[in-house]
């Protein structure tokens, strides 16, 4: 496995990262559906896991609040080598996995371990700052899921890092199935706290059955197409792809094909705010994203001359150095060293940050 970042650095350099417009708007009687696009990334190593990654595109960064979203699967293990994604960091973000099928194990430097599990909802929420790594379990024969990423309001993003997991109730209705892991819709409420309005759901829809759901109007939405052919207000959603509604409507309108449909709603109330989002942070400034990635190179105690290699001072990588070799970085706010916290002993090496683009990072939403 190559040791960058398996989530690869292609938003590093929005201005020449390669993306694409990446967003096509198609005109129905109750407005405009943005389809955005998936590109396949790959997560890194020999045997890379390929994701299909259709948010943040060049044209749309936000649906409401979330800014992130890979899909990957179904993939067999023993073929794709599985998930295999070692320490690294996030700030200003809360992730969140969905699973249909097989296991993850997760570790955080809050403390938690966990196994994500179908049918489960695990949100990790950042806050100032945390590192955590994500296996694929040894009893794991095919992995298929999304990871979905929503930045944190101004007012909030600074708070401590937590670890939240929810099993939601199975609703039925009339040709169809539905699990609301965030938010409220359809009479159920996840209690999972995420500081600003959101919407997360999975719908299992009967072949040709239509489905509609009433949503806030001033909630911008977007169906995630997993498996089957759905449309939603009448535009086909292709595959891996995401279906946009923009503010202003009262109910979405999901048809399903010929074959029974797997698809995930996301949705919430629009951020309001214009975010940095480079690597696995998500601020508001370059400066700060700065400070986060030099940070996070310290306290992993990778050499600054040569940021791929250990630090030559003895200390091994991934052992958090003592604050007296970490420079002035600590006194340029209140965030509390270490700021990404103790991992537990005997893991694998972090990743390193890649480098900072050339040029400044752009605000984006």
């Amino acid at each position: 496995m190559s040791n960058t970042d398996p989530r690869d650095t292609e938003r590093s350099n929005p201005s020449s990262n390669g993306l694409s417009n990446g967003v096509t708007v198609h005109s129905t009687e109750k407005g405009p559906v943005e389809i955005l696009e998936p590109r396949e990334v790959p997560l890194g190593g020999p045997r890379a896991m390929t994701v299909h990654r259709s948010l943040p595109q060049k044209a749309r960064s936000l649906v409401g609040a979330w800014c992130f979203l890979d899909a990957y699967g179904p993939d067999r293990v023993s073929d794709s080598g599985g998930m295999k994604v070692a320490r690294h960091p996030h700030t200003g973000l809360a992730t969140v996995s969905w699973l249909f099928e097989g296991n993850i194990d997760h570790i955080d430097s809050a403390g938690n371990w966990a196994t994500v599990r179908p049918g489960w909802v695990n949100l990790m929420n950042a806050g100032k700052g945390i590192t955590h790594s994500e296996y694929s379990s040894d009893t794991t024969e095919v992995l298929h899921g999304l990871q979905l990423w929503y930045a944190l309001p101004d007012e909030h993003r600074f708070g401590e890092p937590r670890l939240d997991s929810y099993l939601p109730p199975l609703i039925e209705g009339e040709g169809y199935t539905a699990r609301v892991f965030l938010g409220s819709l359809l009479g159920s409420t996840s209690p999972v706290e995420t500081h600003i309005p959101l919407t997360g759901a999975e719908f299992r829809l009967d072949a040709g059955a239509t489905l509609e759901i009433p949503v806030p109007e001033d909630h911008e939405h977007g169906i995630i197409q997993v498996t089957g052919s759905i449309s939603l207000d009448g535009v086909e959603v292709p595959e891996n792809a995401i279906g946009v509604a923009p503010t202003g409507r009262s109910a979405l309108t999901l048809t399903a094909g010929s074959e029974p449909v797997t698809a995930v709603l996301i949705g919430g109330e629009p951020l309001g705010e214009q975010i940095v989002m480079w690597w696995n942070f998500v601020g508001r400034t370059h400066e700060e994203v700065e400070l986060w990635r030099k940070r996070y190179m310290q306290e992993m105690g990778f050499d600054p001359a040569d940021e791929n290699s250990p630090a030559p001072t003895g200390e091994t990588v991934g052992e958090v150095l003592p604050t007296e070799l970490l420079g002035e970085s600590y006194q340029d706010d209140d965030t509390a060293y270490p700021q990404f916290g103790e991992f537990p002993p005997n893991q694998p090496t972090p990743i390193p940050a890649p480098q900072l683009p050339n040029a400044r990072l752009r605000l984006r939403g």
